[in-house]
C-alpha cells in the first residue's frame, strides 16, 4: 500500500471510530511505524482533515453548527461536575484555556463529549502530577463548547449560570481570543 492508499484508510478507520485510536493501534491496522502514521496525521492536517490529538489517540472532529466560549470559575473538587454539565446539556467541551497577563492564551485540547470521557480525564488528572491550567489564573479559565445548535449553547449557559460557574469578563481581557465570530 502506497502512501496515499494509507492515508485514506487512516482517514476511514478514523472515519468509523466512536472513540480515539492511539498512534500504535493506527499503525498496526495499516501496517507502519508509529512514526510514519505521525507523519502522515500531519500531512492529512495540511490537507485540511478535521483530525484532532487526544490523551487517547487520534480522531475525527465531530461538526458541530454552534460554538461558544465561556468562561467559568470553580474548585478542583467541581471540575467533574461542571465538565458533566456540560456534555449532559449536549455541549462537547472542544478545550480548556487560561488568558494569563504575562502569557497570554495557554490552551489544551479536551474533546469531551460524554460522561465516560469526563471520567477519563478524572482519572488521568489523578494519575499524573500535573496541576489543572485554571490553576495558573486564580480558578478563571474558558471552554470553547459546541453543540448542534445555538438553543443548546444557550441552555448550558444557563444551567452554567444557575450553578455559579460562569464568570465575568475583566477589562483586560480580550472578547475575542482567536479573531473569528466563536466568542459570544
Amino acid at each position: 500500500m502506497n502512501g496515499e492508499e494509507r492515508r485514506a484508510k487512516i482517514i476511514d478507520i478514523l472515519s468509523k471510530s466512536k472513540e480515539p485510536i492511539s498512534g500504535t493501534n493506527l499503525a498496526k491496522l495499516v501496517g507502519v511505524s508509529r512514526q510514519v502514521v505521525v507523519q502522515d496525521m500531519a500531512l492529512l492536517r495540511a490537507g485540511e482533515h478535521n483530525i484532532v490529538s487526544t490523551n487517547q489517540g487520534y480522531m475525527m472532529a465531530e461538526t458541530s453548527s454552534a460554538s461558544r466560549v465561556f468562561k467559568v470559575i470553580h474548585t478542583d473538587e467541581e471540575v467533574e461536575e461542571e465538565l458533566s454539565l456540560i456534555v449532559d446539556c449536549g455541549g462537547r467541551v472542544e478545550d480548556v484555556f487560561v488568558y494569563h497577563k504575562v502569557y497570554n492564551v495557554v490552551k489544551g485540547t479536551l474533546n469531551i463529549r460524554s460522561r465516560l470521557d469526563v471520567k477519563k480525564y478524572i482519572e488521568n488528572l489523578a494519575a499524573g502530577k500535573s496541576s489543572l491550567l485554571k490553576n495558573v489564573t486564580s480558578g478563571y479559565h474558558y471552554h470553547t463548547v459546541t453543540a448542534e445548535s445555538e438553543e443548546i449553547l444557550d441552555y448550558i449557559q444557563e444551567e452554567l449560570a444557575k450553578r455559579g460557574f460562569l464568570a465575568q469578563l475583566q477589562d483586560y481581557e480580550p472578547v475575542n481570543f482567536w479573531g473569528d465570530e466563536a466568542w459570544d
